[in-house]
């Protein structure tokens, strides 16, 4: 006897579902593809690496040579001789994870809330009681970074506004264009008399409007609550960050001009910013890459904008000192909309 009782409706319904995404050929991309060429990546690029070398930063002065040879015996540490200015702009940027200074009783400078920081402290103990046949002839002192410009956190919170300018000039603008899109809205646009121009330096300007108060929330917090002070000009540090806020919001734009479904944009947006979350320095110095990729990382824009935000928030310097990664971030800003703006579509 045939069965003509009809498939259930929820059975129906995720089959439906299914068909849509296999029809989709960016979601088969982004979801079985690309991670698997990542995975791919990464293991060839950590596949037998050495463990890295801590930086320490030694003082000079008479006893500078004879301390960075007993550090350098120690094959986990990498010495080198610093005026006592340097060594504190190599520590404050995260380059060395340890100051020494040389003298009858040798002094640690050390962040401890950096377990970098800490480790090379032991390894260095270590090492200099090690060269000299561990006979407690070295007078040491700990001494813990605890002014403001020097500690992690001083290092990360420019890290974390260049990362949140980067995610909401993308994702905000992008995804705004993107659902303009699908939902039909660009096609009614089309057949007005607005310039494309004007369409989208609307989104990027209306950016503005909230980047005062999405860096300044940011900037006040580390200061009531961890003392993170601001060393350079408050006039400065707007310029740095509006332009960072349009160049990424000219990359999203650039993203959105071709992208007919939010999975697409989604896919190309993390394609473009997982990248730079690794290697821009937001969370580390990009200085332990292999030196052959630093060039390359420089030229990245959320390099060029971390890198100007520490410049003005923790060295004081001022926009003139950063002229290489405002030129970076005007160069990827300009392209990159130039670029929408030329194979921008309505629908």
């Amino acid at each position: 006897m045939k069965n003509d009782q009809p498939p259930h409706p929820l059975f129906e319904l995720t089959l439906a579902r299914i068909r849509e995404t296999l029809r989709e050929p960016e979601v088969i991309f982004w979801v079985f593809v690309f991670p698997v060429l990542l995975a791919i990546a990464l293991g060839i690029a950590f596949r037998e690496k050495p463990a890295d070398r801590l930086r320490i930063a030694v003082e000079g002065g008479k006893a500078a040579e004879q301390t960075a040879r007993l550090l350098a015996q120690s094959p986990n540490l990498e010495p080198g001789i610093f005026s006592p200015e340097q060594a504190f702009q190599e520590l404050r940027a995260g380059k060395v994870d340890m100051i020494v200074k040389p003298g009858a009783e040798l002094v640690f400078i050390y962040d401890p809330t950096r377990s970098q920081s800490e480790l090379a402290r032991l390894i260095a103990r270590d090492a200099i009681e090690r060269g000299l046949g561990r006979q407690d002839l070295a007078a040491i002192k700990d001494e813990e970074v605890t002014a403001p410009g020097a500690r992690y956190i001083d290092f990360f919170l420019p890290g974390l506004i260049g990362m949140n300018l980067m995610g909401s000039g993308m994702w905000g603008v992008g995804f705004a264009v993107v659902l303009a899109r699908t939902r039909k809205l660009l096609k009614r646009l089309a057949a007005t008399p607005m310039r494309r121009s004007h369409y989208l330096l609307a989104f990027m300007l209306s950016r503005m409007i909230f980047l005062i108060p999405e860096v300044a929330a940011l900037v006040i917090f580390g200061w009531v609550v961890f003392g993170v002070k601001v060393f350079g000009s408050l006039m400065d540090l707007a310029v740095v960050s509006g332009l960072g806020s349009l160049t990424f919001s000219g990359l999203g734009l650039l993203v959105a001009s071709r992208s007919k479904t939010i999975e697409a944009a989604s896919g190309w947006m993390n394609f473009i910013m997982m990248p730079m979350y690794v290697l821009s320095g937001a969370f580390f110095s990009y200085d332990r890459f292999p030196k052959i990729f630093i060039p390359f990382i420089r030229a990245l824009p959320l390099t060029a904008l971390n890198d100007a935000l520490r410049a003005v928030m923790n060295q004081g310097k001022p926009l003139a000192g950063s002229w290489l990664e405002l030129g970076v971030l005007l160069a990827w800003g300009l392209v990159s909309f130039g670029v929408a703006l030329k194979i921008f579509r309505w629908q």
